[in-house]
């Protein structure tokens, strides 16, 4: 597992006006564009933490994710923005936040028009009952398709425990209900393959490395980034609980 770089933003080119956190595509001092996730947006760091959290999980399972860096956005930035909105968003987010590297001419993965292998289809819902992200539905799939390959993006909405902390570990044993709406399920026919299979990929020590580039600044006082390992660990020693739930839902879905 490697370790995050990080850029300072020079350009903010345009916002993506998608849902309330008005990312946008940025230029970095690398010269890449990069889509910056905001610490400053509604949601706070703790969706910085998932989109950190999550992805490199995903990345570390083999699943195509965006480069994820760290990205400074100067204070200054705030001062010349014309639309009042956007001004308040980057004053708001000064300091570091969160980049995917900009996936130029991808686009949105449709169901219809792409054909998954239902491997790769099943360690994705695998993966998103781990999370317990909600955020991958035919409504919003949260998936590009770049260069003819699948690309997983935005992890945002995953790890919803973190918005009230005293359960985590109740929290972690939960089978994750809403996998029945995933936009993947009725193509993810080899679950028992894709749960050896990541299950071999992620460990304790994969998740702590993980874990460990969460900035000490993206967590509240009350908070540790301890805890999101101790509710990840957890959580895969009882995969079956939501294993089940995914297998479940398929039956249903069939």
């Amino acid at each position: 597992m490697s370790e995050l770089r990080q850029i300072q933003v020079i350009r903010y080119v345009t916002p993506l006006r998608e849902g309330g956190s008005l990312p946008a595509i940025v230029e970095g001092d690398d010269g890449f564009l990069y889509v910056l996730k905001f610490r400053g947006a509604g949601q706070g760091a703790k969706a910085l933490n998932a989109e950190l959290i999550g992805g490199e999980l995903a990345r570390t399972a083999g699943l195509k994710v965006p480069e994820i860096v760290f990205a400074e956005l100067d204070p200054q930035y705030g001062k010349s923005e014309p639309d009042e909105e956007i001004q308040d968003l980057l004053k708001a987010s000064a300091g570091l936040n969160l980049g995917l590297h900009f996936l130029s001419g991808s686009i949105t993965y449709d169901p219809v028009a792409y054909t998954i292998d239902p491997v790769l289809a099943s360690k994705i819902v695998w993966l998103d009952a781990f999370l317990m992200n909600v955020d991958r539905t035919a409504r919003n799939t949260n998936m590009l398709v770049w260069h003819n390959e699948l690309w997983l993006i935005d992890h945002g909405a995953a790890l919803y425990f973190h918005h009230s902390w005293d359960n985590w570990k109740e929290q972690s044993e939960k089978p994750f209900i809403q996998i029945k709406d995933h936009v993947l399920l009725p193509f993810a026919s080899m679950i028992s393959e894709a749960d050896m299979f990541m299950r071999s990929k992620i460990n304790e020590e994969i998740i702590a490395g993980i874990v460990s580039q969460v900035p000490g600044n993206w967590l509240n006082d009350n908070e540790a980034p301890g805890v999101y390992a101790d509710f990840l660990i957890n959580r895969l020693k009882h995969a079956d609980i939501f294993v089940k739930e995914i297998n479940n839902a398929r039956q249903a879905h069939l």
